[in-house]
């Protein structure tokens, strides 16, 4: 059937709601992007635009996803544990969430759904609070509002990874009519006991997880009226327990965005609800700068992303990377447990091939191992899971360049919540020796090095543009790339075909990692490069790092990079 055929039916069935036969019998563009190919459930899950069609993200989508993964639970015997959904402040999250729900309790699964809107590191946490076998939350994380997602959870805690992942897209691939999905009236869930609202208990079983991994509750005592916080959620989940968390642990500052307090799936105050764009902190820092604020915070629409800035002695407020906070709240903790003796010999810390090569100056100084996973802090949380099964590491930490991290094993995926409060009381720790955080980051980058990355994209969107994207991933994959001087490259790292190509010796090794469509450029005096199309939207990601002599130099190696790359890929980043 082709697209055509498709719209039409979708037009003229009755099985779809008259809403749905009326918006789309409207339409005079879109029509193939919207029904040209189904909506993909990639490994992490459904994300698209919200609309109706094939392509899109709507009840009928997202109940067909559900139906497969409620076959793959059944086929798991995981019925009675059952299933926890949660879902976010987009548009639609909460008619998705309940679509999600019903479907699962008419297949017979025990389903548990939050009462209103929650962060995605409590649905990691609630998961194994619950013993349930698998858990849904409905969010499309950072991306714009026109976006909305289905991510999928196991009884870990953790993202579905490999073989399982593969398992579960199998199953949804395998329900080709919509009209065999199942559901169910909700007051009919309900009143069968398969239908169970959660909400307050949980909330508290998550905080008082994060609350036993604070490390120096005497310094945050005595900080409690010196540091100033502002926070901003971005209209998202962030905003009850974030300030919910700083005020059980003691601090006494902290100023809300008015603005952004409230959720609403529109964002209307920021182009882009994304704590790694800068221009979502527009009104926090007005505010910080009124309030004189140490600190400045924001957290993504599902809270499991954290944006900070920190005020300098010059009273200016500079931003940090993902990979800045990362390292900063990585050797605060490593530092911390170091001085207690309380540094296991068994420790690791745990990051993605795509972040800061600082980190394993960091493992090195506290001898403790450095794992690097694929890009997705699916495989972060996967090692939390290998480390327990194995016996032979302790997690102690785990970030990723992507504003991203996890302090505890309390959940499997990186939650904001977290983070703000690791990042607050180091702010605290360091204030009272009378340092700031950037400080702390310049004595960081004394020691270990004037390590820099960053990261540009290029968006190429429909049919056309996953073509683009693909003829650039075989052009680094197959063509002899001429390098310029400083960025000579020694190494090629082929994830998809899992080899790893010495250019100087020919030599061809294997890569003992999950086979994924990423390319590694390993390049002279400590620079590298990795290429790989996004799995959520239709852009391809270029990562660069390089370490330099200064913050100066480092800036100016950082941009010859991206500009070489620029110049031979023949697209402007967008």
């Amino acid at each position: 059937m082709n697209f055509y055929d498709k719209y039409m039916q979708w037009c003229e069935d009755t099985y779809f709601d008259e809403n749905t036969r009326k918006e789309l019998i409207a339409l005079s563009e879109e029509i193939k992007d919207r029904f040209y190919k189904d909506l993909e459930f990639g490994t992490g899950g459904l994300r698209g635009v919200i609309g109706m069609g094939t392509n899109r993200m709507n009840i009928y989508t997202v109940r067909k996803a559900s139906q497969g993964l409620a076959d793959f639970v059944n086929g798991e015997n995981g019925a009675e544990q059952g299933i926890v959904i949660a879902y976010d402040s987009r548009n639609m999250s909460p008619e998705f969430a309940l679509e999600v729900a019903l479907c699962f309790c008419a297949n017979g699964i025990k389903t548990y759904l939050f009462e209103s809107l929650r962060p995605t590191p409590e649905l990691s946490f609630s998961i194994r609070a619950l013993h349930c076998k698998a858990g849904v939350v409905i969010t499309a994380s950072h991306n714009p509002a026109e976006y909305n997602g289905y991510k999928v959870y196991w009884e870990d805690g953790a993202q579905i990874t490999p073989p399982k992942d593969t398992e579960i897209i199998n199953c949804i691939n395998a329900v080709k009519d919509y009209k065999t999905v199942k559901t169910m009236d909700k007051a009919d869930a309900v009143n069968s006991g398969m239908l169970i609202y959660i909400g307050e208990n949980i909330d508290k079983q998550y905080l008082d997880a994060l609350k036993t991994l604070i490390i120096n509750k005497d310094v945050i005592q005595s900080q409690a009226n010196e540091l100033k916080i502002v926070y901003t959620p971005l209209h998202g989940t962030g905003n009850i327990p974030v300030r919910r968390i700083l005020k059980e642990i003691g601090f006494n500052h902290v100023y809300v965005v008015e603005e952004q307090e409230n959720p609403d799936g529109n964002f209307p105050t920021v182009p882009y609800p994304n704590p790694e764009d800068k221009r979502a902190f527009d009104l926090a820092l007005k505010l910080a700068k009124e309030k004189d604020a140490d600190i400045v915070l924001a957290t993504d629409p599902d809270a499991d992303r954290l944006g900070i800035y920190v005020k300098n002695n010059n009273n200016d407020y500079i931003a940090f990377t993902g990979n800045m906070s990362g390292i900063l709240i990585c050797d605060y903790i490593m530092s911390q447990l170091k001085e207690r003796d309380k540094l296991p010999k068994d420790g690791a810390i745990v990051t993605t091939i795509v972040s800061s090569d600082m980190s394993k100056a960091v493992a090195k100084k506290y001898n403790v191992d450095l794992i690097e996973t694929l890009t997705g802090f699916k495989y972060i949380g996967e090692q939390i899971k290998l480390f327990e099964e194995n016996k032979n590491h302790t997690y102690l930490f785990g970030y990723e360049e992507s504003y991203g991290c996890l302090v505890g094993t309390y959940a499997r995926d990186k939650d904001a919540i977290g983070a703000v409060m690791m990042i607050c009381e180091a702010a605290a720790y360091y204030k009272s020796r009378g340092l700031n955080l950037w400080e702390q980051m310049l004595n960081l980058y004394n020691e270990y090095g004037y390590y820099k990355e960053d990261l540009f994209t290029i968006t190429l969107k429909g049919e056309n543009g996953a073509k683009q994207i693909n003829k650039i991933m075989d052009k680094f994959r197959t063509e002899k790339i001429e390098c310029i001087e400083g960025f000579e490259i020694s190494e090629v790292r082929d994830y998809k075909n899992s080899t790893v190509k010495n250019l100087k010796t020919g030599n061809i090794s294997s890569i003992d990692l999950p086979k994924s469509n990423v390319i590694y450029l390993d390049m002279q005096d400590n620079s590298w490069c990795c290429i790989r199309p996004s799995g959520t939207e239709p852009k391809i990601k270029f990562y660069i790092g390089v370490k330099g002599n200064d913050l100066e130099n480092a800036d100016k190696k950082l941009m010859l990079l991206k500009d070489w790359l620029i110049s031979i890929i023949g697209y402007c980043e967008q």
